[in-house]
């Protein structure tokens, strides 16, 4: 069984979507093996988010992922990686397919509601930078 990560950004936390995000999971036989809520701090983010440090939007990423509450989920299953990626949809919420998380809640490509995990490697560093192997049940 693979574990992915998946946070809900602050903009879904905001909009009282975190239900409604669970549950696309849920349904699809996605199970939550540990959830969290929590404010980023600054070096948080800016920690986790290190591989867009070149980048022009990365400290308007930072701003965004500490102006509220998150929530953190390790989810695990088959394919997780791959499933979670299909149920968010593509990272602009105008070319995300109906029914996925980014159409249905985004606001737009910098307020798109969910991260997830892009890969293996990436998926069993970030699950453990939220996460101690004590709180995946």
């Amino acid at each position: 069984m693979e574990l992915t990560l998946s946070i809900i950004k602050p903009d879904g936390v905001e909009r009282n979507l975190v239900g409604k995000i669970i549950s696309k999971f849920e349904d699809q036989g996605i199970r939550i093996a540990a959830i969290k809520k929590l404010q980023l701090t600054r070096a948080q983010a800016e920690a986790f988010y290190a591989v867009h440090k070149a980048r022009p939007f990365f400290g308007e990423l930072v701003e965004f992922m500490t102006r509220s509450p998150v929530v953190v989920m390790a989810l695990q299953g088959e394919n997780v990686i791959q499933r979670n990626r299909d149920i968010m949809g593509a990272t602009n919420p105008a070319q995300a397919a109906a029914g996925t998380i980014r159409k249905d809640f985004a606001k737009s490509i910098g307020e798109n509601t969910v991260h997830g995990s892009d890969s293996p490697e990436a998926a069993k560093n970030e699950v453990a930078f939220f996460f101690a192997s004590s709180e995946i049940c």
